[in-house]
């Protein structure tokens, strides 16, 4: 992952409206630019990129911006441009469409037409991606009906998406060597959300479907880890597809449905056996709430995953808590049973 940063802030106040024109217009694509705020303008854009795709956790003063065709003749990087909004109000125009989006919406533009968009109500801020359009396997023509208008993100893919682009842009622990492999987590995810949006999931290759599909299904189970009927019968029907079908997805990722489940039930235990506040909750009532209807076979399996017993791991970890402490991670005393921590990011390999 490569990662640029700018901020206006470091530049004097005369100069920091004309320098974020100049950087968006490099970094994005040329836009007339306008604001109230030339005098006091505040602007903030990191750019992440991962493989093709970039991820631009961004916030700004309230401005207009316009592409129009002159600038797009100077100069067109061919992309689908989303923004996920977090903070604020955008008025969007393009293709002769116009949609109002407030905080928690997300829309998609085409940098290849003309577009003009209105902030206002506050300063905006949000988390755009970029992907180029060649790598969307979905009829430009067919998308071009979603340009500016709301996307749905509170379900299905979209709900994904966001999801991972809010919490990419938080994340501080990522590496170079993520990158790709994010890409395409990214590029797979904006594909099967525009082809399902415009009903055109039969263009999707097969490796996408897989992909979204598999990312689906781990997102239904982070949701429901607390019910004890979980299990991959329940969790192939509300996908309706088979249980073989089910397993497949999990074997192509090197490990099996109730595997990741225990994994994923594991580490929010563990997570819980860390919190200060939560240091008076019996363990066993902490493993129930997620899912674990048995104290003995919890304990056996955090004991095979983490290498001590529960208790032994809470309170390692709130005497490092505790004021004066050296903070140190409680850490493994057998080394027979390799550790399984949960995945930074949607698993794709």
């Amino acid at each position: 992952m490569i990662e640029t940063v700018f901020r206006c802030e470091d530049l004097p106040r005369a100069d920091r409206f004309d320098f974020w024109r100049e950087q968006m217009a490099q970094l994005m694509a040329p836009m007339e630019m306008t604001t109230d705020h030339t005098r006091d303008f505040r602007g903030e854009v990191r750019i992440l990129q991962f493989g093709a795709a970039s991820v631009w956790p961004t916030k700004f003063r309230e401005m207009n911006f316009r592409r129009t065709p002159k600038l797009i003749r100077q100069s067109d990087p061919e992309l689908y441009h989303f923004s996920f909004i977090q903070q604020g109000n955008l008025q969007v125009s393009q293709s002769r469409q116009e949609s109002a989006h407030r905080a928690e919406g997300l829309y998609v533009v085409d940098t290849s037409r003309p577009f003009d968009c209105v902030a206002f109500g506050g300063p905006p801020g949000g988390v755009g991606l970029e992907v180029p359009k060649a790598l969307i396997p979905v009829p430009h023509d067919r998308i071009d009906r979603l340009l500016a208008r709301p996307i749905p993100v509170h379900e299905g893919v979209g709900a994904l998406l966001t999801g991972f682009l809010a919490r990419l842009a938080t994340d501080r622990s990522l590496s170079p060597s993520d990158g790709p492999r994010l890409g395409t987590v990214l590029i797979d995810l904006a594909a099967a959300l525009l082809a399902h949006a415009v009903e055109a999931d039969d263009a999707l290759p097969p490796e996408t479907r897989r992909h979204a599909l598999a990312l689906r299904v781990q997102s239904f189970i982070q949701r429901n880890l607390s019910d004890q009927e979980l299990s991959p019968a329940t969790i192939a029907a509300a996908h309706h597809i088979s249980v073989g079908h089910l397993h497949r997805l999990f074997r192509a990722r090197d490990t099996t449905v109730s595997g990741w489940i225990r994994q994923q039930r594991l580490d929010r235990v563990r997570r819980d056996l860390t919190d200060p506040g939560l240091r008076t909750v019996p363990i066993h009532e902490l493993a129930a709430r997620w899912g674990f209807a048995h104290p003995a076979v919890f304990s056996r399996a955090f004991r095979a995953a983490y290498g001590m017993p529960p208790s032994d791991y809470r309170h390692l970890a709130l005497v490092s808590c505790a004021p004066g402490a050296t903070p140190r991670r409680p850490v493994r005393t057998d080394t027979h049973t390799r550790p399984s921590a949960p995945p930074q990011a949607p698993v794709t390999s």
